[in-house]
């Protein structure tokens, strides 16, 4: 019965810290997350939303505790299974982290190149998911030649190609404005829909407001509640 309930979680943390030496950023995170959630990590900036989401795709180790993701148990990965666990996510930051010198369709086609996809398969996936963003027309442009709306939507492209389990978002539409943040929340409620987790990480509370779901609010490290909107 108890390995039953597990599999219907696709993260779990329990009493999990991470400290940087003597500040802490996270302090005695328990959280469970079921398959298909979309959830809102919210509160203020420094309050440790982007140190939680560091901790689940593996970019930093826990301090203390535990985080599982998928059945994989963080604190005791070997080293040749982290490239496993990370083609479970998709990850979108606030500031893209595209590749300024690479066109489109190389930011895109670097995350199927790095696990061996053959180039068929990777011009004609790379075409998909940025017909799916809206951006096919750009396939051949720099990042720089493009508006913060469009980088982000390329960012996303790049996030879902790989059709990950989980979608991680960073403050992804911090930098945008209204109408641009209207199309990457729409981009990611489709792949929520289509049974992806997905996880934003935001203090926008209108974001949250328009979108619905669960809330956990973070306050220096904690969390503080934990909320449906």
């Amino acid at each position: 019965m108890i390995e039953k309930q597990n599999k219907s979680f696709i993260i779990r943390m329990f009493h999990v810290h991470k400290n940087y030496g003597a500040a802490k950023a996270l302090i005695d995170i328990t959280l469970d997350v079921p398959k298909n959630e979309l959830l809102f990590i919210s509160g203020p900036s420094g309050a440790g939303k982007t140190s939680l989401l560091k901790l689940l795709y593996f970019g930093e180790a826990a301090s203390e505790g535990q985080v599982l993701i998928d059945g994989m148990n963080l604190s005791r990965i070997s080293h040749n299974r982290i490239p496993i666990l990370r083609r479970k996510f998709g990850v979108i930051f606030q500031d893209y982290k595209l590749i300024r010198t690479k066109t489109v369709f190389d930011n895109i086609a670097i995350v199927l190149e790095a696990i061996g996809k053959k180039r068929r398969f990777v011009e004609k996936k790379v075409r998909s998911v940025l017909r799916t963003v809206g951006m096919e027309n750009s396939i051949h442009s720099l990042p720089p030649t493009l508006s913060g709306g469009e980088q982000q939507r390329i960012a996303v492209a790049r996030a879902i190609v790989g059709d990950p389990k989980i979608i991680l978002a960073d403050e992804p539409t911090g930098n945008l404005d209204d109408e641009s943040a209207d199309i990457i929340l729409n981009l990611l409620k489709r792949f929520h829909i289509r049974g992806a987790t997905v996880i934003i990480a935001t203090h926008d509370k209108e974001l949250i407001r328009k979108t619905g779901g669960r809330v956990i609010h973070l306050k220096q490290g904690r969390i503080q509640t934990t909320s449906i909107h």
